[in-house]
């Protein structure tokens, strides 16, 4: 655009502009945006899409410098501070580094994200306190070392802990390489050091927030979570794949800060694009709020004399890679491939040095205006928040790794380097400690620790931090509510539901019980529970349901306490991470129980499984519609042989494999007590299924109760008979029919492979073999299960040496039950057949 056409184009903006400010003042803000709605519309009738797009503003920063809010702070002081925090995250990876062990740690994230996260800590981030519900923040992972000097200057952790970073067996318990809450419970509270988890898991602990005050659980004291991660991060999947239930959700307690440092592990996030502005048209398309922080403050006045917008062209013109180039370079340099050959910017840019040059900053580096982003963030009133921070990967690592490709791999370095950042941070030590990497704390009385610890104070503690509350619950007697009835067959599944309904109408715990079910509550029979206890909605139901009429209608509603998740492992996931954390949170102890595919659960998310039990969350996961021939018909892609292995891999993870309904009752209402009395491990996996039986008539003792909860315990004895067949879920009642054909063996039912297993290898535990003390040394075992065979061979070295194992290996298969069984050998018939055979011929 030429000069002359430009000025043409402002004044006739500006003439647009003013009619449309006067028509907002005399008609409204709704009125304005339907006006802006139907000429966007009549743009989009002439089927010009591109120029009615509003998923796009220019790439500069949100918020003009002229609406910013006076910076709250002492800058010099919090500069300071600043560098001395940033010295010591360096250092601690150093000293690792220098350890000679290989032990690793990153230094280039923390020196992108350092400003961003002492703005907030100094300003933002309040804990809970009786007026304020309190801010949940989850910082980048790679950012841990920034946090831990942080805690260190505090005076929360000591040098030897930050000597052992990443040394956790040394005495001082040393410090987790991320944040990790189940080996650092007092600090961390929640895991994020798994990319891309972290967005999902903020996103459905706000949506529980408002969950836990809609249900009248938790005041609405405000509280908002704040979530730092990399650009870069956003390319998993789990990240743009859940930011849709925020908006729709309207959860204005949700900030999502991205680092666009532009870099990820390897290379450019976008070298020849621009991540801020992708990521731009997909929050803005999603309805969120976004906060655009680019230029720091040493470009406001080249941008107000930028009145021929040439600037701003160069601005957008320029790619990532570009930007990464210019973030390594010097400021003459800089200053070239700025102006390249055109003289009105080599006239713009000539009011600066090069020096100045090279020191403008970007928007992440510039707390003024990172913190007007922040505030508006925070008064954020009917959508969620991102804000787009551009950094500089390793910024002050200069030429050893400033904005270079393996920035991110720096974790050394040479002493004249650890010299020259030392001294630019203003770090007072002697060269030689400097070269060792030594730490750096003022003393109480130095104006930075007093400023340090005045602000933190100020918003009511320290952060992170995670609180240990002491949760006091019990449940009546669950297995005399299912009123076990010999001669009626029915599900686990069925049973399962049954024992949700009671505990949800139990005075003491019913309204801290929390069903979670991913769009499948009718497959398992949960249905029943829609009119009764309500699906969650925030907007209630502003609709007539088709069913409303039937005896089981869908009943939406503000209040509801069924979470139905739709077609969504991830969210329905982290919505369990959620409620099972939420007594470290927010001192309420919730139970989930989350419904789901066994087959798909564990595949689709076993890495949040594994952030739950990194965060100490408990609860139930019910693997439904589980076993490799008891779910017939459906085949290979959904036929479970094999979710209790994957189970295995989460060692605090408690799987049962129940066959009857009493023996679920047992083992949900130990956990429930176990959680009751703050024990540690409460987190369930239980294998449920929809094939009907009817149970035995059993006298169920206290006794019988403690060995199912050990994982074995014997249905039918005969004692004429040296032939134990131990066998778990639905394959136990095939067990029971084999032994009445064969007119008596011994069946017993194992409720966990997995719990005797753990109990028989624990060395700390000195106790004799108690499993094997259970059967004549010259006794025959059969192990039985609708699972592949590693699962009940799990306990064969316990066992006498004449044992068998039948289970459910290769893939699943579309047929009826007893055919995909007899071709495994787990139906009655096959093991009747196998019995008689001659023991050598076995």
């Amino acid at each position: 655009m030429s000069g002359s056409n430009h000025s043409d184009f402002e004044n006739e903006f500006t003439e647009w502009q003013e009619a449309l400010d006067d028509y907002k003042k005399h008609h409204g803000k709704e009125l304005t945006r339907q006006l802006i709605l139907r000429l966007q519309q009549h743009l989009l009738d002439q089927g010009d899409s591109e120029s009615a797009s509003i998923l796009q503003t220019p790439y500069l920063n949100s918020i003009p410098h002229s609406k910013q809010p006076p910076y709250p702070g002492d800058l010099e002081l919090e500069h300071k501070l600043e560098n001395i925090i940033r010295w010591n995250s360096i250092a601690i990876v150093l000293k690792a580094a220098d350890s000679g062990l290989g032990l690793g740690g990153h230094i280039s994230t923390y020196l992108s994200a350092s400003t961003m996260m002492e703005v907030g800590l100094n300003h933002i981030f309040q804990c809970q306190n009786e007026q304020y519900g309190g801010d949940t923040v989850i910082f980048q992972p790679h950012a841990a070392p920034g946090v831990y000097a942080r805690a260190f200057v505090e005076g929360r952790l000591s040098e030897a802990q930050l000597l052992d970073f990443r040394r956790q067996l040394q005495p001082s318990g040393g410090l987790s390489s991320y944040p990790h809450p189940r080996q650092m419970p007092e600090f961390w509270s929640i895991p994020c050091a798994s990319m891309g988890l972290s967005t999902p898991t903020a996103i459905y602990m706000a949506r529980f927030e408002r969950y836990l005050e809609n249900r009248q659980l938790k005041a609405k004291d405000g509280g908002k979570t704040w979530c730092f991660i990399g650009d870069g991060e956003s390319d998993e999947p789990e990240v743009l794949g859940s930011i849709r239930m925020a908006s729709r959700e309207q959860l204005n307690n949700l900030v999502l800060v991205v680092n666009c440092n532009l870099q990820r592990l390897d290379g450019p996030v976008r070298g020849n694009g621009k991540i801020i502005q992708e990521l731009e048209r997909s929050f803005l398309g999603c309805d969120w709020e976004v906060i655009k922080v680019i230029w720091g403050s040493g470009w406001d006045a080249l941008l107000d004399n930028d009145h021929s917008g040439l600037l701003r062209q160069r601005m957008e013109q320029a790619r990532d890679g570009d930007y990464q180039f210019f973030s390594a370079l010097s400021g003459n340099a800089q200053r070239e491939l700025w102006i390249g050959d055109n003289p009105q910017l080599k006239g713009l840019m000539e009011s600066l040095s090069d020096d100045e040059i090279k020191q403008i900053r970007r928007g992440g580096q510039d707390p003024s205006k990172l913190f007007a982003a922040y505030k508006k963030a925070q008064q954020s009133q009917d959508k969620p928040v991102v804000i787009l921070v551009k950094t500089v990967k390793g910024l002050g690592l200069g030429s050893s790794g400033q904005g270079l490709n393996n920035a991110h791999q720096k974790k050394q370095l040479k002493p004249e380097e650890r010299l020259r950042i030392a001294r630019e941070l203003g770090i007072p030590l002697s060269d030689q400690q400097i070269i060792a990497a030594d730490f750096y704390k003022p003393a109480d009385s130095d104006p930075v620790m007093q400023y340090l610890h005045y602000r933190r104070k100020r918003l009511g503690g320290y952060i992170p931090e995670r609180k240990l509350p002491q949760q006091k619950f019990s449940v009546a007697d669950l297995p005399s509510q299912l009123n076990n009835d010999p001669s009626r067959e029915t599900s686990t599944t069925a049973q399962m539901v049954k024992l949700l309904g009671c505990l949800i109408k139990d005075q003491h715990i019913g309204k801290n019980i929390v069903p979670i079910v991913p769009d499948e509550a009718r497959t398992f029979g949960l249905e029943a529970l829609f009119a009764k206890s309500g699906i969650y909605s925030p907007q209630g139901q502003q609709y007539t349901p088709v069913d409303h009429r039937s005896l089981l209608p869908y009943k939406e509603s503000i209040d509801g306490q069924i979470l139905q998740e739709g077609i969504c492992e991830t969210g329905a996931m982290a919505s369990f991470l959620a409620a099972g954390s939420a007594y470290s949170r927010h001192n309420i102890a919730c139970v989930p129980f989350y419904f789901f595919y066994s087959m798909f659960g564990f595949q689709r998310v076993g890495d949040m499984i594994w952030s739950g039990a990194d965060m100490l969350c408990q609860g139930f996961l019910l693997g439904g519609t589980a076993g490799r021939t008891t779910l017939n018909g459906e085949g290979l892609q959904h036929q479970d042989g094999h979710s209790p292995l994957l189970a295995e891999t989460v060692p605090n993870l408690n799987i049962y494999d129940p066959a009857f309904g009493y023996e679920l009752a047992v083992i949900v209402e130990d956990g429930i007590r176990r959680m009751g009395e703050n024990q540690p491990d409460c987190l369930y996996y239980l294998t449920i299924y929809n094939e009907k039986y009817s149970a035995p008539d059993l006298l169920l003792t206290q006794q019988i109760k403690q060995q199912i909860i050990r994982g074995i315990y014997q249905i039918e004895s005969h004692a004429e008979s040296n032939i134990h067949l131990l066998a778990s879920g639905p394959i136990v009642n095939q067990a029971l029919k084999a032994s009445k054909t064969l007119q008596g063996v011994n069946v017993w039912s194992v409720t966990s492979w997995s719990q005797i297993y753990r109990s028989l290898k624990d060395k700390t535990i000195k106790q004799p073999n108690w499993l094997k003390a259970l059967f004549p040394e010259d006794a025959e075992i059969i192990l039985l299960s609708d699972y592949m065979q590693a699962i009940p061979n799990m306990i064969r070295p316990w066992l006498p040496k004449n044992c068998q194992t039948y289970g459910a290996d290769d893939f699943g298969l579309c047929d009826g039950r007893d055919q995909l069984r007899e071709r495994l050998g787990l139906n009655a018939k096959s093991i009747v057949d196998n019995l008689r055979q001659k023991p050598a011929q076995r």
